[in-house]
């Protein structure tokens, strides 16, 4: 396994951490879709500053390090035991290196007493998805979309759809 390690978010590295996690998620979209995407929540990015900054805030961010270098990062909601998993990214520089399935295995070292892990991802991310699935054992538990909008509580004033939930999938852990 990758020898990573999950260091919490300082706060002078909080603008970083937004840039970075922007440009991992913008990356994702431009190679499914290339210059002609139509995802986009504001400015050009997939994911708002908003939706990174409401996250850190009622979360807890880590840096995914790998010696002294910042590969990525993660923000997770523990709430007793129950889990979410609100942001994962790596930088595109180290895809398939191991490197989120790591710091996948860390959260799950972190927080043992958490039962159920919950998260979400577009439907065009398909790295993410096969990641989530196949790699770290989640579940699709529900599919968002124009047939079946998400629950009140995602819908965002500077959303470009009626729902930020349309078009995710909703994953699920259990953990034995």
């Amino acid at each position: 396994m990758t020898d990573i390690r999950l260091v919490k978010l300082k706060p002078d590295d909080r603008e970083q951490f937004i840039t970075d996690n922007q440009e991992a998620f913008n990356y994702g979209a431009l190679e499914e879709f290339g210059m002609r995407d139509d995802h986009l929540e504001e400015d050009g990015q997939i994911i708002s500053r908003k939706t990174i900054e409401q996250s850190i805030d009622n979360g807890t961010a880590y840096r995914i390090m790998k010696g002294d270098e910042k590969v990525g990062g993660v923000v997770v909601k523990v709430d007793g035991n129950q889990g979410e998993l609100e942001l994962l990214f790596t930088s595109p520089k180290v895809h398939s290196k191991g490197i989120g399935y790591a710091a996948w295995c860390e959260i799950e070292n972190l927080y043992p007493e958490v039962e159920v892990w919950e998260t979400a991802t577009p439907y065009f991310e398909t790295r993410n998805i096969h990641f989530y699935v196949n790699r770290c054992g989640f579940h699709i538990v529900e599919f968002f979309n124009k047939y079946h909008p998400g629950p009140k509580e995602c819908d965002n004033q500077n959303s470009n759809t009626e729902n930020d939930m349309d078009g995710m999938f909703r994953f699920q852990k259990i953990m034995k």
